[in-house]
């Protein structure tokens, strides 16, 4: 008894040394995200200034960016929250402190470009520079992770992200941003923005949509059709591995021929180039994901519920639609956020064609070198494929919470 009550003891006591040291130590990946904001200060300039739109930019490291005063307290307030991710604090902390950081950050920057800008002068351009973009990653991914460390509800991180979107919308109505090139190239095109808004967002959700509509029930029929289902998947994967732009081009010449000899297909806007062949390729794209899941969300399905289903009288369709379908779903729900997302980065390609959208401002941008330019298409589909990742997968734990509280166990 004695032998074994010292054991428990020195084992106990090792328990707790061992949570202390995990508690006092340096956290890893804080580290990390600390050494890529640290390098991206020394080695980056906070913000860019152009004559112009298009000549070379001229670097402004931070402590020449801003008013002096307010270029050490934005350092200070960097290198106390890199004080706190080197640590294994908590989560919570570590959330908060990323988040009053990124937003010294996103006010520093507009600032940046009230002080650069000459009053008169209506041709300067100020932009982020690198060193503003590598430590805004760097605190965002630990943002992230601290979310993920306290283990947020998927109703805590819809509210995260709506947090995160109204402060970014009070950020560009205050005007806080206005002397900074992207928004001034915003101001120059608002509705032309908003019109491409539109075009993306329809090429995005509604190939999406068409996909949902023929991909889930052919996702049935594999399942339902063994023999099929090998050919069906196999000749979805080619068409997969087509590169997008290749796809563009195999596409003009069989809807420029619709186009010209279909009667009304010109009128609805069908032709070898602009939106046509983008949202049919973009449908192509997502058929394989919406297939593959429905077939795969189907599997798994566990024998036990069919058979109990089976026993309590209920009829093949019975079964199915109350059964196999509701478990099945959060599978297919899942196969909807992997096209959703991959479509909103592809419909950017459609801009080449000119199918519209996003893509629209990066190739001019790129064509007449207006790094700007490329930046008011690129940031809000970047922005779209994060929210829409963050949303649908918050909406595939609601739909199947089972497996997530096991998944946590």
């Amino acid at each position: 008894m004695a032998g074994s009550d010292l054991a428990e003891e020195m084992s106990g006591h090792t328990d707790t040394e061992f949570q202390v040291n995990r508690r006092s130590g340096p956290d890893r990946l804080g580290a990390l995200l600390v050494a890529i904001a640290a390098a991206g200060l020394v080695f980056q300039p906070f913000s860019l200034f152009r004559a112009n739109r298009i000549v070379a930019a001229k670097p402004v490291w931070l402590l020449s960016a801003l008013p002096p005063l307010e270029a050490w307290l934005v350092l200070a307030v960097v290198i106390a929250a890199s004080a706190i991710l080197l640590l294994r604090t908590r989560p919570a902390l570590r959330l908060i402190v990323c988040a009053l950081t990124l937003a010294v950050l996103a006010l520093a920057v507009g600032r940046s470009g009230v002080f650069l800008t000459p009053p008169p002068n209506s041709y300067a351009r100020v932009a982020p520079g690198g060193s503003f973009w590598i430590v805004t990653f760097a605190f965002s991914i630990a943002l992230a992770d601290a979310s993920v460390r306290l283990r947020m509800s998927p109703l805590g991180r819809l509210a995260l992200l709506a947090l995160t979107g109204g402060a970014l919308w009070l950020l560009l109505w205050s005007g806080a941003w206005d002397s900074l090139s992207i928004l001034r190239e915003y101001a120059n095109r608002a509705d032309v923005f908003w019109r491409e808004a539109r075009v993306h967002l329809l090429l995005a959700v509604g190939s999406l949509a068409v996909a949902a509509v023929v991909g889930i029930p052919l996702g049935i029929l594999c399942f339902q059709v063994r023999s099929i289902r090998a050919t069906l998947l196999n000749s979805l994967n080619i068409l997969q591995t087509i590169p997008s732009m290749a796809l563009f081009g195999l596409l003009i010449a069989p809807l420029a021929w619709i186009g010209a000899h279909v009667p009304g297909a010109s009128a609805i806007g069908i032709a070898g180039i602009g939106i046509a062949p983008a949202f049919v390729a973009l449908f192509a794209y997502s058929l394989l994901p919406m297939v593959s899941n429905t077939v795969a969300g189907l599997q798994s399905v566990p024998r036990e519920a069919r058979d109990a289903a089976r026993g309590m009288g209920m009829t093949t369709w019975q079964r199915f639609f109350e059964v196999d379908m509701p478990l099945a779903f959060p599978v297919v729900l899942t196969g909807i956020r992997i096209v959703l997302v991959q479509n909103l980065g592809l419909a950017v390609l459609a801009g080449l064609i000119g199918g519209g959208g996003f893509g629209t401002f990066v190739f001019q941008g790129i064509s007449q070198t207006a790094t700007d330019l490329v930046l008011l298409g690129a940031l809000p589909t970047v922005a779209l494929a994060f929210a829409a990742a963050i949303m649908l997968d918050a909406l595939v734990e609601i739909a199947n919470p089972v497996s997530v509280r096991s998944a946590e166990a």
